[in-house]
């Protein structure tokens, strides 16, 4: 631990240097590095602090904030998250009690300031943001920590294994509540150290998700029309791009979304270089009959994608990188087609080949599987798949939450 924070201070260091260096070129807002240094406001009554780390981590977090909030009334919940655009989002929510604001560095010092100043009746940390000094903190300060939909890969376990055994360990100890999102993360997190009686009730928070972005624009063809590709990654745009062009007589519209926005440059190039017309949702267009394609470069819109596409190709999964979430195109009644690599999701996945809600599809199996994608063929995968996975349901997990919440926090 001690090799920990003297690293952790080094790049706490590096971080407060560059924070204020965007703050002069008025990149991030005025208090974006005092948040960082964990120099908060002091909380006007008792709060629950809830962290995720972006907007993915935190929409799927949103049920359990709406019902804690609905099962005490006049609770306060601080949200912190890991980049501007999810503090943003939550801001953007709207809910009574809640605010936003970006984490403090995993320095000791930084989450002792936090927790001090907050003085927390509960911690809940998301999926898989496990930072030992933040942990560290919380033991120091008395504060309860509880994990939920925690997702912890065979990779991700076995380096953790080979390189900080006794870092994770320590940090795994300090957990009083874990909720994983399938059983193989809940082992993998028991062989690391987490205590077998902190083990709660397995829930897949993204399962919950009932479409919470407003569907504000409307497609300007139907669904069975129209082809989402979600979270895309270097090398598949112009792979789909390429078998979109192949099915066109089975789509008229391919939403891409790239997973980074930042890419929108080199994603727009790729379109460009496709020779299809194409708008651009950061641009402020918005699709239309006869452009082909829709780049949909900014974040936390995701939602009305899935709502208005009838298949959705879940970026992540041609490569090396493990696969995006089924769950919410699932949710939202899309058609799901992946690559050969969803080992983010594996027992998701698994479940939907044994019910066949999903086809399973090599690179350069795209074009044909897309030409088998008819409206009765999505509306039967679709089915199939909110089947598979269920209703990800979250009233167990928020009650053992409210156990854990002194009494005094919230009405």
């Amino acid at each position: 631990m001690l090799i920990y924070r003297a690293v952790m201070g080094v790049v706490g260091l590096a971080a407060v240097g560059l924070t204020a260096v965007q703050r002069l070129r008025g990149r991030v807002g005025p208090r974006a590095l005092s948040q960082r240094l964990g120099l908060v406001m002091r909380a006007s009554g008792p709060v629950v602090w809830l962290h995720g780390a972006s907007n993915g981590e935190l929409t799927s977090a949103r049920p359990v904030v709406e019902r804690l909030l609905a099962a005490r009334p006049g609770l306060l919940l601080r949200v912190t998250a890991n980049t501007g655009t999810a503090v943003a989002m939550v801001q953007d929510w709207g809910l009574p009690g809640v605010t936003a604001g970006l984490a403090p560095l995993d320095t000791f010092g930084a989450a002792l300031r936090v927790l001090r100043r907050w003085r927390p009746g509960l911690l809940i940390v998301v999926e898989g943001e496990i930072w030992p000094a933040r942990l560290a903190a919380a033991r120091k300060a008395g504060v309860p920590v509880a994990l939920i939909g925690a997702r912890l890969s065979a990779r991700s376990a076995a380096q953790w294994a080979r390189f900080a055994p006794g870092l994770m360990r320590r940090s795994l100890a300090g957990l009083t509540f874990a909720s994983a999102q399938d059983a193989g993360s809940a082992a993998r997190l028991i062989a690391l150290g987490l205590p077998e009686a902190a083990i709660g009730p397995q829930v897949m928070l993204k399962a919950a998700v009932r479409g919470k972005d407003a569907v504000a624009i409307v497609a300007p063809v139907p669904r069975d029309r129209v082809l989402l590709a979600a979270s895309t990654h270097p090398g598949e745009e112009a792979m789909i791009l390429a078998a979109f062009k192949g099915a066109r007589t089975g789509f008229d519209l391919l939403i891409l979304a790239p997973r980074h926005p930042r890419r929108s440059a080199e994603v727009a190039a790729l379109i460009r270089a496709s020779g299809l017309p194409f708008g651009v949702r950061s641009a402020g267009a918005e699709p239309q009959a006869g452009i082909p394609v829709y780049l949909a470069d900014t974040m936390g819109e995701m939602g009305q994608w899935y709502g208005m596409a009838g298949v959705t190709v879940i970026g992540g999964s041609f490569g090396p990188l493990g696969g995006h979430t089924p769950f919410e195109p699932a949710a939202q009644g899309s058609a799901i087609l992946h690559g050969p690599h969803m080992e983010n999701f594996a027992e998701a996945a698994a479940s939907l080949a044994r019910a066949d809600g999903a086809v399973a599809v090599a690179p350069d199996g795209l074009q044909g599987a897309l030409a088998g994608m008819d409206g009765a063929r999505q509306a039967a995968l679709a089915a199939a798949a909110r089947g598979a996975l269920g209703a990800g349901e979250v009233g167990g997990l928020v009650a053992d939450l409210l156990r854990l919440i002194p009494r005094q926090v919230g009405g």
